[in-house]
């Protein structure tokens, strides 16, 4: 797998139909379509142009640093064949406003959301230069690498200001940081009005500690700034100047994968989260650039894994995991699956046409094709009388894929039924079956979960080390992934807080414990966004700590088939990541204090 690194290059290499169909990427629409609609479309355009030009058009401007709101007005008032006009009018917008540099969240806090975005300081769009720009070259380049390192914009530009322009990037950030932890220690020192508080020698080692471990996360980003490419105005240049970036491996294998010889992989965790607690975090890998080496600088630099779950079951489904997981030793749950479609549904075998050379199902998404596709493509395939022409082939194919629709009957394809989607993603049979729960919902819940057979791979290496049972804090459960995966690897299940937003799931997890007879306590709790370190203090008082913290935050902002508010980990909902962040760092403190 691709260690991390700095890569001014495209962060992806991926060129498959699973991501031109399953992300969103726009393919041109079958031949045989009549006039009906071909379903829910999957990409939907910001701007109302209806031209492939108009679109990309947009995409450069916002790429830029405009924002969405000023790249409309501009398109809408000068056409989309004048793009000098329409950058002219951007940059004098921009222009006009007091301060034109977004500002830049600092390292990760407990409970702050942080902005996603870069600054370049070099980019016309991002911050035009004029006369009246009081700032000087060096001043400006200076500025760009303290707030791409991730220090707050102010702050910056205070200790540029009290150093000077021509200190070093290592004196500017001991400033910096001396300065934070001079507000720490006095926040610390000042009592709230009615309680006592503390001044201990513990209480300023904790402060001394988290100091250490921010100057290695700032002399790390250093490094990383230094392999960096700075792009010249004269140059052409991207976005925005990705100082450390997260290069994901094409392959998926992540560190290992069952029945296959991988080369010994030693990684380096930091001592301080080595575990117990451990805590394991997954969402999409094909983020917005920037995004997994912002999750991993928030999660203790830990590299992350990135796996496809096609080498576990007939689909595939490209996942990113962050743990503090042992990574030797593991195995695959037994039986293994089945490995290719037509093991997984051998019914479709004595249908399947040759010309269809698929045996993996693209990513399980949370809605299938409606009954116009169905009905419009056994038409097609009807009208054609033999084999359909190669060209045809592929439009049929084109939808089969996009869809995952397989092969019941003569020139007959369908969806995948929800029965078939819970044993494809290694849930048991009627998992999200019953108590009033629609179709809609079960395709919705399977298709955010957890696929149990990657997941309990990781986790497998956890049998021996909890033989009287496992504590979890199970955060965006969803419909209990994670504890299915525990228990199928035979690990008791002794306490389990489950924190999930949506009641139709908190319903399932709660049918799956009571079926399946679980002895140990599971306690629901429905917003993460309450649960505080109070709560988080209580709890572990009453179990005696967390063994595992696991969970995945929504992807509905980072995922490829958003292309209306794809906003990285800022957008409404992604932005919870930084709730399970906070709730690990709070959880990895009260045990680390209660064990002083």
């Amino acid at each position: 797998m691709d260690t991390e690194g700095a890569c001014p290059q495209n962060d992806y290499n991926w060129n498959t139909d699973d991501e031109l169909e399953v992300f969103g990427i726009p393919s041109p629409s079958p031949t045989y379509s009549s006039q009906e609609s071909s379903g829910h479309s999957v990409v939907e355009s910001s701007v109302t142009c209806a031209s492939a030009d108009c679109t990309k058009l947009f995409s450069h401007f916002v790429g830029m640093g405009f924002s969405r709101e000023a790249v409309i007005k501009a398109i809408e008032e000068h056409g989309d064949e004048n793009e000098e006009d329409i950058l002219e009018t951007l940059l004098t917008v921009t222009a006009s406003v007091e301060d034109p540099i977004p500002d830049v969240s600092n390292k990760p806090s407990s409970c702050a959301k942080k902005s996603d975005k870069q600054v370049d300081i070099y980019d016309e769009g991002s911050c035009p230069r004029s006369p009246e720009n009081t700032f000087t070259i060096e001043k400006d380049e200076t500025l760009s690498i303290l707030v791409n390192m991730g220090y707050p914009l102010e702050e910056a530009l205070v200790a540029i200001d009290k150093c000077g322009p021509e200190a070093e990037i290592c004196e500017l950030t001991d400033f910096i940081c001396a300065t934070q932890l001079e507000k720490e220690i006095d926040s610390l020192l000042e009592d709230p009005p009615n309680k006592k508080h503390e001044t201990s020698n513990s209480t300023h080692k904790k402060q001394r500690d988290r100091y250490y471990l921010r100057s290695n996360k700032r002399m790390k980003l250093q490094e990383e700034k230094k392999k960096s490419i700075i792009f010249k105005e004269s140059e052409k240049k991207p976005s925005a100047i990705h100082m450390e970036m997260i290069r994901v491996s094409s392959n998926m294998r992540g560190f290992s994968i069952p029945n296959e010889h991988s080369p010994v992989v030693s990684r380096k965790i930091p001592s301080e989260v080595s575990g117990p607690p451990y805590f394991y975090f997954e969402n999409v890998a094909l983020a917005p650039k920037g995004v997994w080496s912002k999750i991993s600088r928030f999660l203790f630099e830990i590299e992350p894994e990135f796996v496809d779950s096609k080498f576990f079951c007939a689909a595939t489904r490209k996942r990113g995991y962050i743990h503090n997981l042992p990574i030797h030793n593991r195995s695959p749950l037994l039986p293994i699956p089945p490995q290719t479609i037509q093991e997984a549904l051998p019914s479709t075998k004595k249908w399947w046409p040759s010309w269809d050379k698929r045996t993996k199902l693209n990513c399980l998404l949370t809605t299938i094709a409606v009954g116009p596709v169905i009905e419009r493509t056994r038409k097609y395939l009807d009208k054609c009388g033999g084999e359909p022409s190669r060209k045809d082939q592929e439009n049929v194919l084109r939808e089969c894929r996009r869809w995952n629709l397989v092969w019941v009957g003569k020139n007959n394809v369908a969806p995948l039924e929800p029965d078939e989607f819970e044993m494809l993603m290694g849930f048991p049979k009627d998992h999200t079956r019953g108590g009033g729960i629609t179709r809609t919902e079960r395709y919705k819940a399977l298709g955010n979960a957890f696929q149990v057979d990657t997941v309990a791979y990781h986790l497998s290496v956890l049998k021996g080390r909890f033989p009287n049972g496992i504590n979890v804090l199970s955060l965006f459960s969803g419909i209990g992934g994670a504890e299915v995966a525990l228990h199928r690897l035979g690990i008791m299940l002794k306490n389990v807080v489950s924190v999930e937003i949506l009641e139709v799931n908190r319903h399932i997890l709660r049918c799956w414990w009571e079926q399946t007879n679980q002895k140990g306590n599971l306690i629901d709790v429905e917003d993460i966004q309450k649960v505080s370190s109070n709560q988080l203090r209580q709890w572990i008082t009453k179990i005696g700590g967390f063994d595992l913290i696991i969970g995945g935050s929504p992807c509905n902002n980072l995922a490829g088939s958003n292309r209306i508010n794809r906003d990285g980990l800022e957008g409404k909902h992604s932005s919870l990541f930084f709730d399970y962040f906070r709730i690990v760092e709070a959880v990895m403190e009260i045990q680390r204090n209660e064990t002083l």
